[in-house]
């Protein structure tokens, strides 16, 4: 057990699974640069045919992976942003996704994209986005959010030994956070399976990503109100532990969903959706989300950074679902 960072768990879980099995390679821009610290030393340690570059031609690499994994390969794909996987939803989406499903089982696609998303970082409109929820609504797609290094490690790894195709999506917010993290190069966390992170009794919050933690400094100084705040990590979006959530929702009583993505069809929606329809008779207030507005991302941090769920809005969104006074709002 060691207290390592988010980016360092990435490096550990891929480098074991490359040593692991030799089936795994990584692809992606720039990787043997090793641009995040997130492949140090890979080249000398698994070679250049183990760690390839690619050109700046998404919709290629990306549909080239998808080809290896059709032929016994393991690709883990660094896509970088997650921005960039717009170029190649079509591989993405009517090949990659499907191709299990077409050809009647006959075809595996083992093979995990990796993507961060740079928020908050004044990376303006193009390089900000979070499209975890998109993706969600394809059918043959896995989704990971990790949201601290012991899961991004348990999760990634799992993603690796999969036979269907997981996006991972990395929260740059959650970057330089600590934690401690097995050694053992068996350590892995079920895909599907979400985590309570912090037991409560007055509402549940559900929290996505770089939601967990601003959602547990919340529940923090909600405890000192006398709310008692449980914080659930769905972990993974697509398998959803509706199961963990719904049972939390049920001894609570009252919700609120956090996700830094826009509000529309977001994962929020759906799991306010679930909630709705199958814990109705549980809840004592409705189902409050906690978004990013239907706003492309500006460049100045001063109006950037209070589009995402913050501790005060989250704290708000509480008090009001307990009936407790609310602060003012500030012009």
């Amino acid at each position: 057990m060691a207290k390592i960072t988010f980016l360092e768990a990435i490096q550990q879980a891929q480098a074991e699974e490359l040593a692991r099995d030799p089936s795994v390679f990584m692809m992606g821009e720039d990787i043997r640069c090793n641009v995040f610290g997130t492949t140090t030393g890979f080249v000398e340690r698994f070679g250049e045919d183990r760690i390839r570059d690619t050109p700046i031609s998404e919709n290629g690499f990306i549909g080239a992976a998808g080809g290896a994994a059709m032929v016994g390969m393991r690709p883990i794909v660094d896509a970088t942003l997650s921005s960039f996987l717009y170029p190649a939803m079509d591989q993405i989406c009517s090949i990659i996704a499907k191709s299990r499903y077409i050809y009647g089982g006959q075809a595996r696609l083992p093979l995990v994209i990796r993507s961060c998303m740079f928020y908050g970082n004044s990376n303006a409109a193009q390089h900000s986005d979070r499209p975890y929820a998109m993706f969600m609504n394809m059918p043959g797609l896995k989704i990971i959010a990790p949201s601290d290094p012991r899961d991004m490690k348990g999760l990634l790894k799992a993603a690796i030994r999969d036979d269907d195709p997981v996006l991972c999506f990395e929260d740059g917010t959650c970057w330089l956070a600590k934690a401690d993290v097995p050694d053992d190069p068996d350590f892995l966390l079920p895909i599907g399976k979400g985590d309570v992170k912090r037991e409560g009794t007055d509402l549940t919050i559900i929290a996505i990503a770089g939601g967990v933690p601003t959602a547990l400094k919340a529940a923090k100084r909600l405890e000192a109100d006398g709310i008692s705040a449980e914080v659930i990590d769905p972990r993974t979006l697509v398998p959803l532990d509706r199961d963990l959530i719904l049972r939390s929702v049920r001894k609570t009583g009252r919700a609120i969903c956090v996700d830094p993505a826009h509000l529309t069809c977001s994962a929020a929606s759906e799991i306010s959706a679930t909630i709705v329809e199958q814990a109705f008779d549980a809840l004592r207030a409705p189902v409050i989300r906690v978004t990013t507005p239907d706003t492309h991302l500006p460049f100045s941090p001063h109006i950037e950074k209070p589009l995402y769920p913050t501790v005060e809005r989250i704290v708000d969104a509480a008090r009001r679902s307990v009936g407790a006074p609310v602060a003012p709002q500030t012009v």
